[in-house]
């Protein structure tokens, strides 16, 4: 139970803090003469989370935690961390495009399009199975992958957008 508490603790503060680095980044990234786009799907994604954080709240508090799960999971956060220090200013949870600005193609962007939603994808599959609940898993996992349907279209759209006026 202490474990589950910590760990459920730990990636609670993590969200809260990222949302305080992406409200900041955003802002200077409009300064700056960036424009949002998607911004309609934005407060879904948010709720889903935020259902998904308090759902495990509530179902895994007191649940043990498998260390393995719990290893995976932290292997994720690792890959989180380097985008996150990859994108630097620039990471933000909304799609915020700044004309002129070119797109990264280092760290993990050399590998995939959009690193950050893979990441987040193995953590909502992968953090409900460090408490056994599989189910929880595999509905919010279908839940987020119609989300980010919506959000990768529109950040592909944005960018291509960008990219053509930056050669126009």
């Amino acid at each position: 139970m202490i474990l589950s508490v910590l760990t459920l603790g730990l990636v609670t503060a993590q969200r809260l803090g990222e949302l305080v680095v992406a409200r900041r980044n955003t802002a200077r990234l409009l300064e700056k003469g960036g424009v949002e786009r998607g911004a309609q799907h934005y407060p879904l994604i948010v709720g889903l989370h935020a259902a998904w954080l308090a759902g495990l709240w509530i179902l895994a508090w007191d649940r043990p935690a498998n260390l393995v799960w719990l290893a995976a999971y932290g292997m994720l956060e690792v890959l989180r961390i380097w985008v996150l220090a990859t994108l630097g200013p620039r990471w933000t949870t909304r799609i915020v495009v700044v004309p002129g600005e070119t797109l990264v193609r280092k760290g993990p962007y050399r590998f995939i399009s959009h690193p950050n939603y893979a990441v987040v994808v193995g953590e909502v599959a992968v953090l409900p199975l460090v408490f056994g609940l599989t189910a929880y898993a595999v509905v919010f996992s279908l839940l987020n992958a119609s989300l980010l349907w919506l959000r990768i279209r529109a950040e592909e759209e944005a960018l291509t957008e960008a990219a053509s006026q930056s050669l126009g």
